[in-house]
């Protein structure tokens, strides 16, 4: 089974035969022991150090179909490289421009992703409610302005809706989570704990959507709320909007409220806050241990992996713009 590896320390990546060969160095320049990693077995790389590689090195890597995703010393998300695409198809393409273009079929898929998004924001509020949380505030705020979505006739006034049902969604973590405080939303840079755990968590959230889309035909520059850009796979921005309250938040809370994550697994530095490396690797741990839970699918009648949920929602909406079903949200019923 492939998997994902994280790289904290800055070193040199390189291939010897059939392997990934990473040798740390440390801030004297001075090397450690080298670590290696069967290709056959590696999903993608995630780099929060400096790498050093050469065109031989990402030639083989893309051979290989390994993405590597790079974050800078804040831990935002940088780029990422990505394989020749290997699943292309010119009817796709075409079909996802043309919903893109058409102005009403875009604004569908974009009220869609935000339907689906405020639901599971929806419904985990309504599960810590009925844990004494008193959220009643919240949710019904949040319901009334989801019934503005259907209306909406253009993408920023549909971005409006979504950045206020955030802002009231937000104004409920500080009840849901024990022993720390949000306060208002900050990201650049994160200003206490919690914000830090949303912006890291939300970045993994992302590169996982981005790794999916790259599975199926889909082009993962081509997006229907996110505006396309030249230097973001935006597509992947849309497909997180669904998955970022079921995948992002519920492992926040969960981590918070187990005390599974200290204070002193943050660092403080000027006017931000950022996880060490202590706590990111916490949070990487039991982001895997979450991307490959299973659960029983109500449509499939079988169980499926949170990673292959992902997948599945990539191929809903191929399978919309391609006019033969059309998507749905995944909507958590738990």
């Amino acid at each position: 089974m492939k998997k994902s590896y994280y790289l904290f320390n800055p070193g040199r990546l390189s291939r010897k035969d059939n392997t990934l060969k990473f040798v740390p160095i440390n801030e004297d320049g001075i090397e450690g022991k080298a670590k290696y990693l069967p290709v056959e077995g590696v999903q993608n790389l995630f780099c929060f150090g400096s790498l050093d590689a050469n065109s031989a090195l990402y030639n083989f890597l893309g051979r290989n179909q390994i993405g590597v995703h790079f974050f800078d010393y804040y831990e935002h998300y940088t780029g990422s490289f990505m394989p020749k695409e290997y699943l292309l198809s010119g009817k796709v393409l075409v079909n996802q421009v043309a919903h893109y273009s058409a102005v009403k079929k875009r604004i569908l898929l974009a009220q869609l992703f935000i339907e689906g998004a405020a639901f599971n924001m929806l419904k985990n509020l309504k599960y810590y409610n009925k844990k004494n949380r008193d959220l009643e505030g919240q949710i019904g705020k949040i319901t009334k302005l989801v019934k503005q979505i259907p209306s909406t006739t253009a993408i920023d006034e549909l971005m409006g809706i979504e950045g206020n049902i955030r802002i009231v969604y937000y104004t409920a973590f500080s009840s849901i989570i024990t022993d720390f405080e949000m306060n208002n939303r900050t990201k650049q840079p994160p200003n206490n704990e919690v914000n830090a755990m949303i912006s890291f968590v939300n970045m993994l959230c992302y590169t996982q959507c981005l790794d999916q889309i790259y599975h199926t035909q889909l082009n993962p520059t081509i997006s229907f709320l996110h505006e396309p850009g030249f230097r973001r796979f935006s597509l992947a921005l849309d497909l997180a909007e669904v998955f970022k309250p079921l995948l992002a938040d519920r492992l926040i809370f969960s981590m918070f409220n187990k005390k599974m994550i200290q204070k002193s697994d943050f660092d403080f530095t000027l006017n931000s806050c950022l996880l060490k490396e202590s706590g990111r690797k916490k949070v990487l741990r039991s982001w895997d241990e979450k991307l490959n839970e299973t659960f029983k699918h109500r449509s499939l009648d079988r169980s499926i992996s949170y990673k292959r949920l992902v997948r599945l929602e990539c191929y809903k909406l191929v399978k919309h713009v391609m006019g033969m079903q059309e998507y749905k949200p995944f909507k958590t019923w738990w």
